[in-house]
Order: C-alpha cells, then structure tokens, then sequence
C-alpha cells in the first residue's frame, strides 16, 4: 500500500467573520499564513519517505482554499524531485473540460515520467454551483459529458463531441500528454451509493472520503467490483483518504484529534449547508445528500463528529499501524492518503505527527507489504 498526504488549506478561523459578511474587518489569520504552513507541510512529503501529494478543489469559503488542485500540484511538483501527485478531485461541472484536459496535459509533460492520478466529483457545495452559475441539478449529467471530454482529449490526437451542454468541434489539445495511461488512473469520489454503479460503469477507480464506516466501506469496494466485472473490467484496488493525528500520548492523541476534527467538520456543515436537507432535494440528484443531512440533524453534531472521529486514523504509532492494517484488510486498498492538517490545528501539532507516522507508521506497515509480495 503505497502512501500520500493531502492538504486542504483550512482557513477555519475565519468562518465568522465570512458568516457575518464582516469584510469590514481584518482576518484573525491570513489565507497565506494558512497557505504558508500548508507548503511547510507538503515540503516534508518527499524528505520523510512518502509516496505522492493530493489536494482537493473547493471554492468561495474558508472550508478549503485550493481553487485550483492541478495548479497547486503543478508548483509542488516544481519543488520535488521524486514523488507522484493525485487530485480528489477536479470538480468537473464547474470547468470547461477542454480546460481542465490542458492542464492535465501540461502537468503530465512537466512530470517527467511521475505519476498523476485523476480524481474526478460531481460536487455537492450549492454556494460553490452559485458562484459558477452552473445549476446543481445538471451536476450529474454535466459531470459525464466532461468525462468523456476529458477522456477523449487526453487519449486522442484528435476528437470531438456533441452533447447537451457541451458541443465541441473536431480539435486536438496541445501539448499532448507524455503518459499514455492517464485515462487508466482516473478515481471517482463519492458519497452517495448512488454513484457507485455511474462509477463502475464508467470505468473509474474508487476513491473513498470516510463519511461511514470501514466495514460498510468495504462492502461498496465488492459491490463496485462486481459491476466492473460484469462489463468486463478487472477489479480495481481503491485509494482511501483519512484523517491522521499520531502522537506518543495515547491521551493526547483523542483529545487533540478529537478537538481539531470537530472544527473540521463544523467547516464541512457549514459549506455544504447540512443544516438545510431542503436544498439537497430541490437541486435534485442529491437525495443521499438530503438523508445524511437529515440523520444529522436527528442524531446531533456531537454523535457525528464522534463517529467520524473513530473512522479515523488517531493515536500512538501502535494504534495507527492497526488501524491501517484494518483499513487495509477491509477495503484492499492500493493507496492510503492521508491528511495530517485540519480545522485549526497548530503547525507545530501537525508536523509532529506527520514527523511521527512516517518514522514509525509507514515502515511497519511497508514491511507488512514486503512480507506479503515475498
């Protein structure tokens, strides 16, 4: 199991401030500070012994700050020598695909051989559609015509396309991409169950955000491979992402993880609005959406934060190297990406865990694999 890091950008600090429309005022802290310190971080990657660095795309809040995952990779990719890149994800609906299939293009020509892999979502953010003027509605059909967009321009000298949103002449991009299997590493995200067989039937990878736990994970992992078999494709190993706090101090470990995960996923309910399921329902397509907001209104923020806590990847080395084997043994996943910085917490937290997990945590779970490939 090969392993990442990911990094969000989390300007959770500022969510009042960007609530009240408080403009007027200054920042508690700077989008580059938070910016400052995510690129301290993903400095480390490669040095401590890490296999690759994703970021993800999210727009118009403080929830995550990467407007642009591909430009972010594209300047890390500047800065390392070694180690591959992933998106989770390039929101499709949101961009013209022949654009994003350009810069796809261009990072892949600028790696020199490392690997890209595409993570590809419809999203689900409504102020995020607003700000686009996209209707949430089309999401999913805007999502399928790209693909297919993306996938033509990035495997065909020459290609074109004629849709409902999108009617595209016989064209070819340029430059061309050096990879010639970038249409093989491309994952989708999702949350709904919904989307597992649009996935599979697309022909994509399973790329798995924790919103539920590792066992019923595990059971979307087979159902996803028996539809790809029943078209006639191969089972495909997921990528998994989780969050990640590993201390010395077992103690320690809940209470920061604990802390820090709950500003995370007060970010998360406030950018995606969870607090009105109406709104998932009148976009339509979104009805997974509108239930989970739903239980967690029923349930209470408390019980889900506590639940996705313990789906995490918290504690001492020991506890972590267990919870990846679990993780592992549950859902036979081909990478784990972690995320090792999130809601507020400090750098100095972050980098001490990071440091930690790949000095204890990454070569145990490493021999396990040279034991098992022996």
């Amino acid at each position: 199991m090969r392993f990442g890091a990911s990094f969000f950008m989390q300007n959770y600090s500022d969510w009042d401030r960007y609530a009240e429309k408080g403009y007027d005022r200054p920042p508690a802290r700077a989008d580059w500070e938070v910016y400052d310190e995510g690129v301290h971080l993903a400095n480390l990657v490669e040095p401590l012994g890490f296999d690759s660095i994703w970021t993800v795309e999210h727009h118009f809040t403080p929830y995550t700050m990467v407007p642009n995952s591909l430009q972010f990779l594209t300047y890390m990719a500047g800065r390392t020598e070694r180690v591959d890149f992933g998106t989770m994800v390039v929101v499709l609906p949101w961009h013209d695909p022949i654009r994003v299939a350009e810069e796809v293009a261009m990072l892949d020509v600028l790696l020199q051989g490392r690997k890209l892999t595409l993570g590809f979502g419809r999203g689900a953010g409504r102020v995020e559609f607003e700000g686009f003027r996209t209707p949430m509605g089309e999401s999913r059909d805007r999502f399928m015509e790209s693909l297919e967009i993306v996938r033509a321009a990035l495997s065909k000298q020459e290609f074109s396309f004629q849709g409902e949103h999108h009617q595209i002449p016989a064209m070819s991009i340029r430059p061309q991409p050096r990879s010639e299997d970038l249409v093989d590493r491309m994952y989708c995200a999702w949350g709904s169950p919904e989307t597992i067989p649009i996935a599979a039937n697309a022909g994509l990878g399973a790329l798995f955000v924790p919103q539920k736990g590792w066992e019923e994970i595990g059971q979307e992992v087979v159902t996803f491979n028996d539809l790809r078999t029943k078209r006639g494709l191969s089972k495909a190993q997921p990528i998994v992402v989780c969050w990640v706090y590993c201390s010395p101090d077992p103690d320690e470990a809940w209470d920061t993880a604990r802390t820090y995960m709950t500003n995370y996923n007060d970010s998360a309910l406030r950018h995606y609005e969870f607090h009105d399921a109406d709104h998932f329902t009148q976009a339509g397509g979104y009805d997974y959406y509108a239930k989970m907001a739903g239980a967690r209104k029923r349930v209470g923020e408390e019980r889900v934060v506590e639940v996705f806590a313990q789906n995490q990847v918290w504690g001492t080395p020991e506890v972590c190297i267990e919870k990846l084997r679990t993780i592992r043994e549950t859902t036979d996943a081909a990478e784990f990406v972690g995320v090792f910085t999130f809601g507020d917490l400090p750098l100095d937290k972050a980098e001490a865990s990071m440091r930690l997990f790949a000095s204890e945590v990454l070569p145990a779970i490493q021999a396990d694999e040279a034991v098992s490939n022996s």
